[in-house]
């Protein structure tokens, strides 16, 4: 009988560690993957729902123009960057332009104060107080703006790093129409990935590719709430605006359009063209106006409950809620992201209640 000795045994790897290995090295490869993603995370899946909005498109044209894939999608992300950077390019020149012909004039000591209209003094309450400050302010301008200097530090501070928090989404945004546009060149290969996914996540070919469908399906239902209600909302704005008379009337239209699309407030559109009509028109005018912009800036709160998620199988209360929650968790893009959860897991919960009735009955 042979002896063993100590240094002759050699143990052999379980079965168990050998798949502890392989995990271990999965969960790393992915948490790199994780690392190396993460910082555009947000313009990929911005990518992601653009392009699953805008293939319709790109098939009508391929099917319209006889566009080959690859131009069809330069069209798409040329003219979806321009819509987006000809108004920021217009209302940065505008901006920059006014700020250096101010600093001139303050510099120079030519910065003369217009006087105040008579109807903004004779308002009731506030008139005398704003009167005041004015006649303070035309007297003694540059003793005035160093007496306002501290006070107007923190509030001048935050609106421009508000402004350079929306510069930044506008051109993350453009940046993600770029990226959806090379998406949507090889739409028919990525739709077939996403289903074959799907049907690798649930372990059943129906029951994925229902998946893939009706997460495809909500995208565009909510994308064609959000566009339509900011349609709406920039088209009613754009009645007010010329109505009034406020001057740029179809560039305010076009921005309200876009905020609207972006989920910013139309009332930053609004409130500048109400203080002109106030400045420059009768009291009956502005009130009129200031009614009809401000009822057109809060239609969004009627209309998105009528249009978010028409035609799809989920119950509008869930897409709805999602919406909702979405936002509030996680910002704009939760704005798609939280229906699509809601719509997948209230579909799968119903698929359980379902099955187990069905067991219950046949037990029964």
């Amino acid at each position: 009988m042979p002896i063993e000795t100590a240094g002759a045994v050699t143990a052999k790897p379980s079965a168990s560690m050998d798949i502890a290995l392989r995990l271990a090295l999965v969960a790393l490869l992915g948490y790199a993957c994780y690392k190396v993603l993460m910082p555009f995370a947000g313009i990929l899946l911005w990518a992601i729902i653009l392009a699953v909005i805008m293939f319709p498109l790109h098939r009508k044209l391929r099917n319209l123009r006889g566009m080959s894939n690859g131009r069809s999608a330069l069209v798409i992300g040329t003219v979806g960057s321009a819509l987006l950077l000809v108004p920021i390019a217009f209302a940065v020149e505008s901006f920059a332009s006014s700020t250096f012909v101010l600093l001139g004039h303050v510099r120079d000591g030519t910065l003369v104060v217009p006087p105040l209209p008579a109807k903004v003094a004779a308002l009731p309450l506030v008139g005398a107080r704003i009167a005041q400050g004015w006649a303070q302010l035309c007297s003694n301008l540059p003793e005035t703006l160093k007496q306002m200097a501290p006070t107007m530090k923190e509030p001048l501070t935050w609106l421009a790093g508000t402004a350079a928090g929306m510069l930044a989404s506008f051109l993350s945004f453009v940046a993600s129409i770029i990226i959806a546009a090379i998406i949507i060149a090889y739409g028919e290969r990525a739709a077939g990935t996403a289903t074959a996914i799907c049907i690798r996540a649930t372990a059943d070919t129906a029951r994925g590719t229902n998946l893939a469908t009706m997460t495809t399906a909500t995208i565009r239902g909510v994308a064609t709430g959000i566009i339509g209600v900011a349609f709406i909302q920039a088209v009613l704005v754009g009645i007010g605006l010329f109505a009034a008379g406020v001057p740029a009337a179809g560039a305010g239209a076009l921005i309200a359009l876009l905020f609207g699309i972006m989920q910013l407030p139309v009332i930053f559109v609004s409130l500048p063209a109400i203080a002109y009509v106030f400045a420059t028109s009768s009291s009956t005018t502005a009130t009129i106006f200031t009614i009809w912009m401000i009822a057109a800036g809060l239609s969004d709160n009627v209309l998105k409950p009528m249009l978010l998620g028409r035609g799809l199988d989920v119950p509008m209360p869930v897409i709805l809620v999602g919406v909702i929650g979405g936002v509030i968790s996680s910002g704009l893009i939760g704005l798609f992201t939280g229906p699509i959860v809601l719509a997948v897991g209230y579909v799968l919960f119903m698929e359980w209640v379902n099955r187990s009735s069905d067991t219950a009955h046949e037990i029964g």
